[in-house]
């Protein structure tokens, strides 16, 4: 059964699931939905490596945690959203709570398993997952393996190796591991980095410490607006059903992202004043946005940061919190010093600097027990890769919410699922046309359509893409929510195997 690399304390009876689920996140809990919703006759296991559900809304509580996308969009398409569109960590995880509680998946869900192997055996056509439960190593089979375990590692952030840093006497802090009795008041802290993440806890923390510096080395776009959705209340004063508000809502924020992605595209620099202009409507009209506020990149190049009711320039514009736009020379006893030759005195320092990219989980994969080198697979939409049979990988948008494609793929892995029962078979696996032979052959994504660091750092771990379907991991929601619900899965890209002995 290709499970050689277990070990004798491994138990002989595993227990098996028609699909075991990774991760207990927004994808894992979705994907349980779904399943249990359109394939009701699959069990199904959800195996957590935390002690609790929720992903990176219960590993990351650093203060002013919060979503940057819109919860109508962010949140899943069959659970109505009610709040304000941008809501705190605390918020999702409630809600998250109410689809894991209104649909009975807590049965299905095991906290605490952290899974260190999984090997396919062609001969079995079955996965056996090896994980372990405080020391405890447990032992399952599934036909099929749906990984939701995101794309960052939980346990560290990401942190540059600066020069000095040993010799800081202050405490330097990622956000992914905030201490719990971290006070910051009256002190002086350095935030270094310019994304979300610094665009949260900056104005958070403005309040209550002495002074707050984002230290930068380049400018990110950052979108301004109040945290409401017009439309929204307007359908509630008309007693309009929530599950309408939450479509109605949830389409015309696409659209108004679709175009919005659009004019980025063909006309940058209108785009880049509409921008500007939020800036400046907070910071004033003589405020010189060079060189805090004025990337080198045309905007969507990377993720654009939403500031919900513009707080973190109203804590510079408040006089709480400064920009710095500089390179790091050195760490110093008492902070920063820069390669203007200025130094930035500190008491915390916090590396807002993002995360190491995850990949399948950092799990040891086998198949037919040889090892996985993810990197020599070609992908088939984004979502299943050549040569690795009865796997789907979630892996969301970068410029719309996340969820919309773990609710596009959720449907596509119970279509596949039925279309195995369907032809009697028990093994799926995505295999390139002769025609394709020939296809160019790229990173999972182009690095000059959209290149943050933690893409970049990790690309050489992603598979590739070809130029020409089904072979594309395109990022284009607005393509896929109709063409994905649509494809042939008899096309001759996917291999099925014999049917089940």
């Amino acid at each position: 059964m290709g499970t050689s690399q277990t070990s004798a304390a491994v138990p002989v009876t595993a227990e098996h699931f028609d699909v075991l689920i990774v991760g207990a996140g927004i994808s894992g809990i979705g994907g349980a939905y779904h399943l249990q919703q359109q394939c009701p006759d699959k069990s199904y296991v959800v195996l957590e490596s935390q002690d609790g559900y929720g992903g990176t809304w219960r590993t990351h509580t650093y203060p002013g945690i919060r979503s940057d996308s819109d919860l109508y969009t962010f949140g899943y398409r069959f659970k109505p959203w009610t709040g304000a569109p941008i809501a705190t960590a605390e918020e999702i995880l409630s809600y998250m709570g109410e689809v894991i509680d209104e649909n009975d998946l807590e049965k299905q869900i095991r906290y605490g398993h952290t899974i260190t192997n999984a090997s396919w055996s062609s001969d079995e056509q079955l996965w056996t997952v090896q994980a372990d439960e405080a020391g405890r190593q447990l032992l399952f089979t599934c036909n099929f393996l749906y990984m939701c375990q995101g794309y960052y590692r939980h346990a560290e952030g990401y942190t540059p190796d600066w020069p000095g840093m040993d010799s800081f006497n202050g405490q330097i802090v990622h956000p992914m591991r905030w201490p719990e009795d971290l006070d910051y008041t009256d002190k002086k802290v350095v935030v270094i980095g310019s994304g979300a993440t610094a665009a949260t806890v900056i104005p958070a923390m403005a309040d209550d410490a002495a002074h707050v510096t984002m230290l930068q080395r380049s400018p990110t776009f950052f979108a301004t607006g109040r945290n409401h959705n017009e439309l929204a209340e307007s359908l509630r004063e008309l007693d309009i059903p929530d599950e309408w508000t939450h479509e109605i809502v949830r389409r015309r924020i696409l659209l108004d992202q679709a175009n919005i992605t659009t004019m980025a595209r063909h006309h940058p620099e209108v785009v880049k004043t509409e921008l500007f202009n939020g800036i400046k409507e907070i910071l004033g009209e003589d405020y010189d946005l060079d060189p805090h506020f004025t990337p080198a990149y045309r905007p969507w190049r990377q993720r654009i940061a939403f500031v919900p009711d513009g707080d973190l320039f109203h804590s510079i514009a408040d006089g709480k919190a400064s920009v710095v736009t500089d390179h790091i020379t050195t760490f110093s006893e008492s902070g920063i010093e820069l390669e203007s030759g200025e130094t930035l005195e500190a008491d915390i320092i916090v590396t807002a600097t993002g995360f190491n990219l995850n990949v399948l989980g950092d799990i040891a994969f086998t198949i037919d027990d040889q090892p996985l080198n993810f990197a020599d697979t070609i992908t088939y939409r984004g979502a299943m890769f050549t040569g690795i049979p009865n796997m789907a990988w979630v892996f969301g948008y970068f410029r719309a919410s996340w969820t919309l494609r773990a609710d596009l793929l959720a449907d596509l892995l119970c279509r596949l699922l039925k279309t195995m029962d369907d032809k009697g078979a028990r093994m799926v696996t995505p295999q390139l046309r002769p025609e394709d032979d020939s296809m160019t052959l790229a990173p999972w994504v182009d690095p000059e359509d959209f290149n943050p660091g933690y893409i970049t750092r990790g690309l050489h771990l992603l598979p590739q893409q070809g130029d020409v379907e089904p072979w594309q991991h395109t990022q284009d929601y607005w393509t896929e929510k109709d063409t994905l619900p649509e494809i042939s899965l008899d096309d001759g890209t996917l291999m099925y195997g014999p049917p089940a002995r």
